[in-house]
């Protein structure tokens, strides 16, 4: 099991490089990733299971703590992501299917690597799993409802079919997870810090499956579908950190909300473009995956050195005052 624990550990710390792997891989050979192409949705139901296993109680302790700050978080996730994919999507002129697909990305809520990145930032670490495990539990209702009133300008939407999508793929596993969580605790306990592993594993096939079933596609609008998902996780960062200062939230909460609003669950938008629009509305989705990875730990390792260097000069000021 230890064995298992370090490479669960070395597989979440080494995250971006495998999807960035896997992608090109998927590219190369789409013929050997192209089989996952069906089974998107359960690949994610299994993540959602995984996250609901490590749920507890004390994760939502902030909500009542200091639920102003997981209001903001919250809101802000739900507003700055889905409205910045519209205006780019609209200001761009961008085709129809990867207009939806990338305010898919947007409407969608955190993704759980940004615990991680916020916990190497030097952030409020408890703030960001709360509001992750809450835009996760207000998905079902609010991620359809942005979609069918975002993206209908451009593809017609069925948010009722989106909402049983979203409950089967995300509500329900969760639920099952934390029903497992309660019933064989020990065990659960034991396994937990093998999930990281798995939900690598999910992510990166996912990914490979969406750019092997799309490869002559993202060759043709790649660069494209790239430009538009780098500035849009840009912006999320940037206004969301904003956001968080103009409401004079502390600095590692501004921190933790920034990577929130910046790092979407787009293994959800490609799981929901898959099955309610096209193979073409999946691509922002995939590439997104791919990107946010790449650039909340760069972000994260940024704001982890700077804290660092922010203690060793207190340190040195502490001795000078001391002696």
């Amino acid at each position: 099991m230890k064995a298992l624990e370090k490479l669960s550990v070395f597989a979440g710390n080494t995250f971006a490089y495998w999807v960035l792997l896997f992608a090109g891989l998927a590219l190369l050979f789409p013929g050997g990733f192209t089989w996952i192409g069906p089974h998107i949705s359960l690949l994610l139901g299994i993540i959602m299971f995984g996250m609901g296993m490590t749920l507890s109680g004390g994760d939502f302790k902030e909500v009542f703590s200091h639920p102003k700050k997981v209001l903001i978080g919250v809101l802000a996730q739900f507003l700055i992501m889905p409205f910045t994919a519209f205006g780019l999507a609209y200001a761009l002129n961008l085709p129809p299917e990867i207009a939806v697909g990338v305010i898919l990305v947007g409407a969608c809520p955190g993704g759980t690597s940004s615990n991680v990145m916020t916990f190497l930032a030097r952030g409020n670490t408890a703030l960001s799993v709360t509001i992750t495990s809450c835009s996760t539990l207000l998905a079902p209702l609010l991620t359809p409802a942005i979609t069918l009133m975002l993206a209908s300008k451009w593809l017609p939407v069925s948010a009722g079919d989106m909402f049983v999508s979203v409950i089967k793929i995300v509500l329900l596993p969760i639920v099952l997870g934390l029903i497992v969580k309660t019933l064989f605790k020990k065990q659960v306990e034991k396994s937990v810090k093998a999930l990281p592993l798995v939900s690598v594993i999910g992510i990166v096939a996912i990914v490979a499956a969406v750019v092997s079933g799309n490869k002559e596609k993202i060759l043709e609008s790649g660069l494209l579908i790239l430009a538009v998902v780098i500035l849009h996780n840009a912006l999320g960062y940037a206004l969301g950190f904003f956001a968080a200062k103009v409401l004079k939230m502390n600095y590692p909460d501004q921190k933790a909300v920034a990577i929130e609003v910046g790092m979407q669950n787009s293994g959800l938008a490609t799981a929901l473009a898959t099955a309610h629009f096209s193979p073409l509305a999946a691509v922002p989705g995939a590439i997104f995956s791919v990107w946010h990875n790449v650039s909340g730990s760069l972000l994260a390792n940024y704001w982890g050195k700077k804290a660092e260097k922010e203690e060793q000069q207190q340190e040195k000021s502490d001795k000078i005052m001391e002696a």
